[in-house]
């Protein structure tokens, strides 16, 4: 579960996990924008948990498919999808940060080899030029393998290894993990703060 950041200008900033969500929240340093019927509204920690009291009385089987929900000691919280960080003006950064997450994002977990896709726990980075052979360590020379095709790889390269990728790597043009979020009903509120062909927004 992840949770859109704005900056006190409603601009997307980052995107965090909910515990620190609700922590931001909780220490009023931030609230919850919260979208409903193409109507905008502002939540207090307090206020959201009111307004999530009144849904978790309504909730019935299936119907808040897209939405979750934490337990804390005595109450149901139905996570937000966005807050405001109501004291800050950064701006969103204008990079997108080459790690290994945004590798298999890009990648969507599948070995750009067999072309099997698999958990993250169960993949590698390969160098499809060998750092052996003076291959660098950037978006248009890494791919996720799995690891019996990074074994039989090894350190030559996919001709002389009788492999073929996929497709060639590349620099995405925009966050990966941001993309495949935006691709799923969760979160659909997101779409109306962040235009993707401007800002690359960094995860935490």
């Amino acid at each position: 579960m992840s949770v859109l950041v704005l900056n006190r200008s409603f601009v997307a900033v980052h995107i965090t996990n909910v515990r620190r969500a609700i922590t931001l929240l909780f220490r009023h340093l931030a609230e919850v924008v919260h979208i409903e019927e193409g109507h905008y509204g502002a939540y207090s920690f307090e206020s959201w948990r009111e307004l999530s009291a009144v849904r978790a009385a309504f909730r019935g089987a299936g119907a808040d498919a897209d939405h979750d929900w934490v337990r804390a000691v005595g109450y149901d919280l139905q996570v937000p999808r966005v807050i405001r960080l109501v004291g800050c003006d950064r701006s969103p950064r204008n990079g997108l940060r080459f790690n290994r997450r945004n590798v298999f994002a890009r990648d969507g977990n599948v070995c750009q080899y067999c072309g099997r896709h698999f958990p993250t726990s169960e993949l590698s980075l390969d160098h499809v030029m060998p750092r052996s052979r003076g291959g660098v360590t950037s978006w248009e020379n890494i791919v996720c393998a799995c690891v019996a095709c990074n074994v039989s790889k090894g350190g030559r390269t996919p001709a002389e290894a009788r492999m073929q990728l996929i497709r060639q790597p590349v620099k995405p043009k925009r966050s990966p993990l941001l993309s495949i979020k935006l691709g799923n009903p969760k979160y659909a509120s997101w779409k109306g703060f962040v235009d993707s062909a401007y800002w690359l927004v960094d995860l935490r």
